[in-house]
């Protein structure tokens, strides 16, 4: 650079150019700033020198990277360390706010990085002492330090191994987190009267910094609203059991600004979730709980600061911990109590009316009721807790404002909002009030059906009309039925995981469910059986479909009958349904009228067909399912003219749902007989297809039968899972329908809608899943069938790569290539092919397959490869089967080849995925166990495909020393779950050339500090101790045992 004024425009350009071009070519000329050590006293010139903030924070940033990404020489960290503490003491004031920032971050990162290694590292709060004993602007960039080291030490750093980040921050902890929140209380009372500042935002957020540290190493998801017990030291407890420390929090609540009260309510949500062993005695523990309930009752009595969104969702939250932290007993205990009960109760109540503005929050309120209504069984003494006096009037209020919501909303359209169509929102809402309806159940029962009745008579009385008089009146009811049906659903999904039992309890539940099923008598009759295509109608319907599953899972089945007689004799007198078999046609007849009816809506199919696959997948519903008509019915006219849903494009994908679950009906029944029968529907589309001209086969008729086709058959594949049923299909397949497959792919090949679910197709029955492909010993089926696979792979693969390439690339060719690399790795790697007998008798089917596979990978650029996460799957999958079934393959290739696939393979590694790690691993051992073998243990090679391998290694020598480099550097420097794994490959290496290994362990060294080479190289000794030269699997057990030693001393700085 020639001086310091080009530098500081070229910064400018960096920061401030819209120029994209630009902005790049200024970074390229300034980087050395970040990678190159000889740079860093040339950061130091720019920070003493410069004038703009732009070079000042090139200046540090690149230092932050130097100091992140190198290991710097003790006495240089702690000479940078001393420049920024006077740097920040004497310019700091003046500087731009994000050039401060930047500097701060770079002199935590350092603290941080040597924490350890000097004393002086550890002495930074003492310094920082005469940042805050200063003016005003000081004691902001103190109070800046103290927040950005509370965040770097809780925060893991990438290149910083995750065990020495634990024990720095463990070590931080000790030392210094209680004097740094002392500080912070401190300053929060000294800045009380200074309302508005910036200093108390640092101040308030610091506390909650510290609060929020992760004491025990366990991680919480950030990203969630929920904590758990908070666990703070011992240490603390004199300062948490002094009443100050609370009353701070709850007095810069109610003066300052919405932003700083939020803060502050967010560190009271932390201090009511502090542990329980935390205090002294239950006297301190309860004294902290009534300061915590007299705090939020004196907020619940003035609302101060509610009407802000972001206070009340972090009020609701702290009234929620009340519950998860303390037991009932304990708060009813409280004096107060009683007072603070009803003001929760009548927030809840305000909260549920409010439920627009207020639907994330209310969340915690039902929670903290539900947590109480549960806990009342195990409450001991008198005093009372008046829950049976408050919880009916919040199940009232939930249920009134779930309807008035739906008048005030005008049943608008807008899916994201609608809690009916967003399963989590419903799940959130509906988690915890079913517990409050059980508490006072027959009270709360008795309400639900009030309410239900004069809407259940008015939505019957829709079913003897023809014509729609209002229309909206009619969605307006259907909505409130819906979230009538869902409550009834979740009252009835906790009886399974509650103690809420006893006869009762099962006659109100059969009260209850009573409605829902009368409802469902009606909702496919006169006005109602035209309204299919209203969004009202489908939320009822999907509502009814929750309401079976739950119901099914409490009270369908043998033991469920035994144990529910009082259910089934209450249904018998309301409805005539006085068994589970009757409930069971009840819900099957339900499922079979909306497969029929229902043509647009693909949620409602799905959800359809989801319950209906759930039914016949248990083997107790699946038996009792084949004693009714309607499923004798649909297992024999499975077809567009019954179930129109078929014939629709848009539900094609449903198909295979619909016969995964007939498959899994008729293959119950394990009769070939039946299986040919219930299959005719499949017969007659076969025969269809395979009538048709070649000249008619490009049609639209033509290519939607295929793809339905196609999707119906991997769904009855699916549902094979015995040898026998397997049996069943290959037998009605092969070989009489097999060429239609051949035929459609040649067809097909441009049009991926076709031959995507015509190769996912094959690729399901090709899967060995439970051992199903296995034949007889004298059956050539195994045979036969990768005969079939090499054809149609074949014959694809040809086509496909004499296409022009188009726009989308993984649509129009990757997606058919991986699944077609899918079918051969589990044809390959399915153990029912004696693969042999191709070469012995002069069948090409192996050898095309093969050839063809790979001129398909070797067509897909290595980064497109690396670019999609299942080509990518695909590729290394099919390579691992190759490498360890049919090496000779690979051995045979010419050397250009063979270096592209095992290159390739180092690319592998560097995914970082387990199990592509884990399949490169594989390989690669396959690959070195071999050469060790054949080429380094043999005498002198002879067989052709050893000469080819030595051939290979001897043109491309570096070859296993890079892959050996990238296992070293995952090992060593990744955390990586997979050792054994990795293992595996690097022992095969490390014995095929040790002066190999000595070389890259040389390599390995000298990129380690200076002061660190000798620790490591011992390491790199033991690593190889008592490990012989060998390939057997307790010498490899050994060196694995030995890595892992090896890689827990390397990464302890």
């Amino acid at each position: 650079m020639e001086n310091l004024s080009q530098l500081e425009a070229l910064c400018e350009r960096l920061y401030n150019s819209q120029d994209s071009v630009e902005r790049a070519h200024a970074e390229s000329t300034l980087k050395c700033f970040s990678l190159d050590t000889d740079y860093i006293s040339q950061c130091q010139y720019i920070l003493d020198n410069a004038s703009t903030p732009y070079a000042l924070m090139l200046a540090s940033s690149s230092l932050l990277k130097q100091v992140t990404e190198h290991s710097l020489p003790l006495q240089l960290r702690l000479d940078i360390r001393n420049y920024l503490i006077n740097y920040l003491a004497t310019r700091g004031p003046d500087l731009e706010p994000f050039v401060i920032g930047s500097l701060i971050q770079l002199f935590c990162r350092v603290t941080k990085f040597g924490w350890f290694d000097d004393d002086r590292f550890r002495e930074v709060v003492k310094e920082l002492m005469n940042f805050l004993s200063q003016a005003t602007h000081h004691y902001a960039i103190g109070l800046k330090i103290l927040n950005q080291l509370v965040s770097e030490m809780n925060q893991p750093n990438p290149g910083l191994p995750a065990t020495h980040h634990r024990r720095i921050a463990c070590s931080f902890r000790d030392q210094s987190l209680l004097q740094i929140f002392q500080i912070c209380l401190s300053s929060l009372c000294q800045l009380k009267n200074d309302v508005g500042s910036k200093l108390q935002e640092l101040a308030i957020s610091l506390a909650l910094k510290c609060l929020s540290f992760d004491f025990m190493g366990t991680s919480f998801d950030e990203s969630s609203d929920e904590i758990g017990t908070v666990q703070i030291p011992s240490s603390w407890r004199p300062v948490l059991e002094d009443p100050s420390t609370l009353q701070i929090f709850f007095d810069y609540y109610a003066i300052t600004k919405p932003h700083v009260a939020k803060a502050a309510l967010e560190c009271l949500v932390r201090l009511a979730s502090v542990r329980r062993s935390l205090f002294t005695n239950d006297t301190s523990r309860l004294k902290f709980l009534a300061h915590l309930m007299t705090g939020t009752k004196e907020i619940l009595q003035i609302g101060k600061g509610l009407a802000d969104h972001d206070n009340y969702h972090e009020f609701c939250r702290l009234l929620g911990r009340f519950k998860v932290n303390y037991q009932l007993s304990e708060l009813v205990n409280v004096e107060g109590y009683s007072d603070w009960i009803h003001l929760v109760a009548e927030f809840t109540l305000k909260s549920l009316q409010s439920w627009q503005w207020a639907s994330s929050s209310v969340y915690y309120l039902l929670g903290l009721w539900s947590r109480l209504v549960t806990s009342v069984r195990y409450l001991k003494g008198d005093t009372p807790n008046l829950l049976d006096e408050l919880v009916p009037k919040i199940v009232e209020g939930f249920i009134s404002s779930r309807f008035n919501s739906l008048q005030q909303a005008g049943l608008s359209d807008d899916t994201s909002e609608n809690p009916l169509d967003n399963v989590e929102l419903l799940q959130d809402q509906l988690d915890c009030f079913p517990y409050l309806c059980r508490f006072q159940y027959e009270s709360c029962s008795t309400y639900i059906m009030k309410i239900v009745e004069p809407i259940l008579q008015t939505y019957m009385e829709g079913a003897n009309l023809q014509v729609c008089a209002d229309c909206n009146e009619i969605s307006l009811t259907e909505a409130k039925l819906a979230w009538i049906v869902h409550i009834v659903a979740a009252i009835i999904k906790i009886k399974q995981i509650t103690g809420f039992s006893g006869e009762s309890q099962e006659i109100l539940d059969a009260e209850l469910s009573a409605r829902v099923l009368q409802l469902i008598n009606v909702t496919d009759l006169g006005l109602h059986s035209q309204r299919y295509g209203e969004l009202s109608k489908q939320r009822l319907d999907r509502a009814i479909l929750t309401f079976f599953q739950h119901f099914r899972k409490s009270y369908v089945g043998d033991q469920a009958m035994h144990s529910s007689k009082q259910l089934y004799a209450r249904l018998s007198e309301l409805l005539g349904l006085h068994d589970h078999l009757l409930l069971l046609n009840v819900i099957v007849g339900k499922i079979a009228t909306n497969l029929k009816c229902y043509l647009e809506s693909e949620e409602v199919i799905n959800h359809n067909l989801s319950l209906f696959l759930e039914m016949a997948s248990g083997y107790m519903t699946g038996k009792l399912l084949l004693k009714l008509d309607t499923i004798q019915f649909i297992i024999s006219n499975h077809n567009r003219e019954h179930f129109p849903f078929l014939g629709d494009y848009r539900c094609s994908r449903s198909r295979t749902t619909f016969y995964y679950t007939i498959g899994l009906l008729i293959f119950m029944e394990d009769s070939p007989l039946k299986f040919k029968s219930s299959m005719n529907p499949l017969l007659q589309v076969f025969v269809s297809l395979e009538s048709t001209p070649d000249a008619m086969f490009r049609t639209d008729t033509v290519k939607f039968a295929l793809i339905g086709l196609m999707r119906d058959l991997k769904g009855i594949a699916m549902a094979t899972n015995s040898r026998r049923t397997y049996g069943f299909l290959f037998d009605w397949l092969y070989p009489a329908h097999m060429p239609l497959l051949l035929k459609g792919i040649s067809h097909w090949t441009d049009t991926p809608e076709v031959t995507t679910p015509m190769l996912k197709f094959m690729a399901e029955l090709v899967l060995n899943k439970s051992q199903r492909l296995t034949f007889d010993s004298s059956s050539p089926n195994g045979i036969l069938l990768f005969r079939e696979v090499s054809k149609l792979v074949v014959t694809y693969g040809s086509r496909i790569l004499s296409l022009p390439n188009r726009a989308a690339m993984y649509t129009f060719k990757y997606k058919g290539i991986w699944i077609s690399l899918t079918i051969l790795s589990r044809a390959l790697s399915g153990n029912y092919v004696n693969f042999g007998v191709f070469e012995l008798y002069g069948d090409r089917a192996l050898a095309d397959a093969l050839d063809i596979a790979l001129k398909m990978t070797l067509s897909i650029p290595l980064a497109d490869i690396l670019a999609y996460r299942k080509l990518t799957g695909a590729y290394f999958a099919f390579l691992e089967v190759l490498l360890n079934s049919h090496i000779m393959f690979i051995l045979n290739l010419d050397t250009s080849t063979f270096m592209y696939v095992v290159g390739s393979l180092e690319s592998g590694f560097k995914v970082l995925d387990p199990n592509i790690l884990s399949q490169c691993a594989s390989a690669v051992d396959n690959l070195a166990t071999f050469y060790f073998n054949h080429v380094t243990m043999g005498e002198s090679p002879t067989l052709p495909a050893a000469l080819n391998l030595a051939r290979h290694v001897a043109d491309c020598p570096s070859l296993f020393l890079e892959i050996l480099k990238s296992l070293f550097e995952i090992v060593l420097f990744e955390d990586c779950g997979n050792q054994w794994s990795l293992s595996r490959p690097m022992l095969s290496l490390i014995l095929i050339n040790e002066e190999m290994f000595t070389n890259l362990k040389a390599q390995i060294l000298a990129s380690q500090p200076v002061n660190q080479q000798q620790r490591l190289s011992l390491c790199f000794d033991k690593l190889m101790a008592d490990v012989a030269r060998s390939l057997d699997s307790k010498n490899r057990d050994r060196f694995t045992q030995n890595l892992t030693r090896f890689r827990n001393e390397f990464r302890t700085k």
